[in-house]
Order: C-alpha cells, then sequence, then structure tokens
C-alpha cells in the first residue's frame, strides 16, 4: 500500500530524473511556521544549500566516470529531494528500499526503479501492477528459488519482470559470491524467460573503512566482485545489460569503475556523524537536523534535558564503533553552530540528555532554548519523522531562528 502523506502546497515538482541535479535552490513557498522558534518540537529539519552541495559532489564524480548514477531514495524517502537530484527532469533513475517507495516514485512519474532488496515471492503481485503501469522496476535476488518464482510470475502474466543477481563482494549481507556455481544457475533461470537484467553489489563492509586507503580498496573490491561475477555470466553466453555498484563510503572513493555501468548511493544527499567519522564528509556537510527544546537541567549530573528522544533522533549509535563516540548526536544553535562540546549522550524515548566532554563547560542553555541535533545515521532518524521542514543556510537573513521555507513530507510503510 502507498502511504505517502499528501503533498504540501508550493513543493518543488517530483518528476525529475535527469543525472544533472539542481544547481540552486528552487522557489520555496512559505508555510505557516515562519522560522526554526515556531513548530513544536521535535521535528526534522533539512537545508536545501547543503542538499544541493552534497548532491552535486557525487553528480560529478559519476560523470567523471561515465557511470550513470542511479540515487538511492531509502535515505530522505522524498520526491522533493529527489527532484534536487535530478534539476526536475523526467525519467531519473533510482534506488528504492520497498515497494511502498516504488509505488509512490511511480505515482510522481519515476519509470526507472530498481528495488534493492531480495524479492520475496509474495510481493510479486505488487511488483506486476507497477509493470502493468509502464515502470521499469528491476528486482534483487540470490537464489534459484527466488529465480523460479519470478519466472513463474512472469509467465503468468506474460510480462517480462527484470531481476538482478545480488553479488556477495565483502561478507556483508547477502548475495551469491562471484565465483559461486550457483551463479550460473541463477543466471539461466531468469534467461530462459527474458527475467536476466545483471547483477548488483553493495560493499556494506565500508562503512567501516576508517581511512582512504582502506575505502579506495572497498571501491576497488566492490567493482571486480560486480565485473567478475557479469564476466562470468557473459562467458556462459548469458546477456549482462547492467552491473551495478555502489554505497555512499565507495561511491566517494572509487578510482575506476571500469565495466561498471551505474553508481548507486543514498546517504550522501543528508550525509550523517557516520559519514563524517569515516572522512567521506564533515560536520558541516550534514543537511539533516532535528530541533529539540531544553526542558529541565540537573546541574548536580551535568546534565541538560531536552524533548527529544530516541524516538526523535533513533537508537542508532552507529558512532560507537567509531575513534570518536558522538553519542546520540552533536548539539548546534538553531543556526547551525557547533555549541563546543556539548554532545548527547543518553536518550530515552521523549529525553535527550546533553553533557559536556573533553573538559567543555556545560553552556547556560535556559528552559525553552532551542537547539539543534546532528544525527549518527541520516536514514533512521528521518525514519522517525513525518517529513522535513525547509531552510536554506545560503539565504538565511539574520535573526534569532532560520526562515523555514516549505515542508516536504516522506513515504512511509513497506
Amino acid at each position: 500500500m502507498n502511504t505517502t502523506p499528501a503533498r504540501s502546497a508550493g513543493t518543488t515538482p517530483a518528476t525529475s530524473a535527469h543525472a544533472t541535479p539542481a544547481t540552486s535552490a528552487p522557489p520555496l513557498a512559505a508555510p505557516a511556521a515562519a522560522t526554526l522558534a515556531d513548530p513544536d518540537t521535535p521535528f526534522a529539519v533539512v537545508d536545501v544549500h547543503k542538499a544541493l552541495r552534497n548532491i552535486e559532489r557525487l553528480a560529478q564524480r559519476a560523470d567523471r566516470f561515465g557511470v550513470t548514477l542511479r540515487p538511492h531514495v531509502k535515505t530522505a524517502k522524498s520526491l522533493d529531494v529527489a527532484a534536487l537530484m535530478h534539476g526536475g527532469s523526467p525519467c531519473c533513475p533510482v534506488t528504492v528500499s520497498t515497494l511502498a517507495e516504488a509505488e509512490a516514485f511511480a505515482d510522481g512519474g519515476y519509470t526507472d526503479i530498481t528495488y534493492a532488496v531480495g524479492i520475496a515471492p509474495h510481493k510479486l503481485p505488487r511488483v506486476l501492477a507497477l509493470l502493468r503501469r509502464g515502470v521499469t522496476l528491476r528486482l534483487l535476488l540470490d537464489s534459484p528459488e527466488q529465480a523460479a518464482a519470478v519466472t513463474d510470475a512472469a509467465r503468468r502474466a506474460g510480462l517480462r519482470v527484470p531481476a538482478q543477481i545480488e553479488i556477495d563482494c565483502d561478507g556483508h549481507r547477502g548475495g551469491l559470491r562471484a565465483d559461486d556455481p550457483a551463479l550460473l544457475e541463477v543466471g539461466r533461470i531468469l534467461h530462459e524467460d527474458g527475467c536476466l537484467d545483471g547483477v548488483l553489489t553493495h560493499a556494506g563492509e565500508s562503512y567501516f573503512a576508517y581511512t582512504p586507503a582502506e575505502r579506495r580498496l572497498a571501491a576497488e573490491n566492490e567493482r571486480d566482485a560486480a565485473v567478475t561475477a557479469a564476466g562470468r555470466l557473459r562467458d556462459a553466453g548469458l546477456p549482462v545489460a547492467t552491473v551495478s555498484v555502489g554505497s555512499t563510503p565507495t561511491a566517494h572513493a572509487a578510482e575506476d569503475l571500469t565495466g561498471v555501468t551505474e553508481l548507486r548511493a543514498g546517504n550522501y544527499v543528508f550525509f550523517d556523524l557516520v559519514m563524517a567519522g569515516l572522512g567521506v564528509c564533515r560536520p558541516d556537510d550534514l543537511a539533516l537536523s532535528v530541533v529539540v527544546t531544553v526542558i529541565g537541567h540537573r546541574p548536580e549530573h551535568g546534565w541538560i534535558l531536552t524533548d527529544g528522544g530516541w524516538m526523535a533522533m533513533s537508537r542508532d549509535r552507529g558512532t560507537a564503533a567509531q575513534p570518536q563516540d558522538q553519542g546520540y548526536g552533536l548539539v548546534t544553535d538553531l543556526h547551525g553552530r557547533p555549541v563546543p562540546g556539548l554532545v548527547m549522550t543518553a536518550a530515552s524515548q521523549e529525553h535527550g540528555t546533553l553533557t559536556a566532554r573533553d573538559g567543555a563547560a556545560l553552556p547556560d542553555l535556559p528552559l525553552g532554548t532551542r537547539l539543534r541535533i546532528l544525527p549518527n545515521h541520516a536514514c533512521a532518524t528521518a525514519a522517525q519523522h513525518h517529513g522535513y521542514h525547509v531552510t536554506d543556510s545560503s539565504r538565511s537573513a539574520p535573526g534569532p531562528a532560520p526562515e523555514i521555507h516549505t515542508f516536504w513530507p516522506r513515504v512511509g510503510g513497506w
């Protein structure tokens, strides 16, 4: 079921598609809430200026390598954010992580979609419904059983159901190793009914690559696994149209994508503290934050309490394994300026606890003070909210709080 919220008036059109991102923020219509001092807290904020900067950075890399950029929309889950990635032109390729996303983006005019989660047979009727609408929806699988289910559904429906074979490049998750004998078996099952589209891999272990050299090696290994698998299939007489690779760390580290046809990434549009901890971005690149309000003080413990707990930030503690643990997030003022040494170190359902570290003095933040928290994991934090209040740090007027230009809803559900 498509559980997309209704689109807000004045938002950017979402029929986007070319690999050329918008070069400037689109015209934004002001909603009832005028500044970040107005909506009830907690709420999610996207700085469109930073998002555009992040988008342009990866678009330039894809252009340099001559590969198609297929953004993964699972992070923002927003038609409006996706429109930024392609300048509003039609028919852009995207990657999704749920069929609800696929249905919502099809409703928004997208016709070239990869569903990059292994297919469960009971979901095939929704896949077929999208294909009948003229959407090219590519599926992902890694077993003969899945391949047989897809080809059986294709025969019964009289449709071609394009599918990609997932390749395991680093032991992180699902997929077949490039040298697995089952690769050719799966390929043949798909090819018999015209369903073999190509191969896809994701270097999930790159999220633990802490140096530029490690990330370059992860990108090289990711490419080699996909290209080797494609070569084995072709040597067996099986067609491979698509060789798809990508993760945010490897997409920004790759030096050679020979043999690859498309590049995928999703987190990069917002970035987060995990990516900053790896060195993929800087904290100043983070486009997503959550506004919270100070609701209390426990000076005997060195605590400042806010109304933003894990329901606002998520339980994700992705930086805990990194050299610099950022707790549940770094703290800034409403204009995005870091509050020195202040970190969200604990969370209950609706309470956040801020403490000072590295010898920093606990700042004087009176009851009612509004702050922004930069998240560990943008995908998880964004999922806690119905949408984004949009600001633009490149043109915000002076004042106690940045202007809100519009509201962008998110897609929900599965």
